[in-house]
């Protein structure tokens, strides 16, 4: 769980900020999306062939 404790003379938009930065570095949202909706098998192996594809080309390019 990721949580931020506010210092006394900060203001709540840096603790957001940090906050924020926190939750991206955890992954949450990447999994929040993932759950959003059931996905089938088909999907589910689509999604990964992609992100495998994806990860191939950038080894390459660099």
């Amino acid at each position: 769980m990721t949580q931020v404790i506010v210092g006394d003379n900060e203001h709540i938009e840096s603790a957001l900020r940090r906050f924020k930065r926190e939750v991206s570095k955890a992954g949450i949202f990447q999994d929040m999306r993932k759950h959003r909706h059931f996905e089938t098998p088909i999907e589910k192996r689509k999604r990964k062939e992609i992100a495998l594809h994806k990860q191939s080309k950038r080894r390459f390019r660099t």
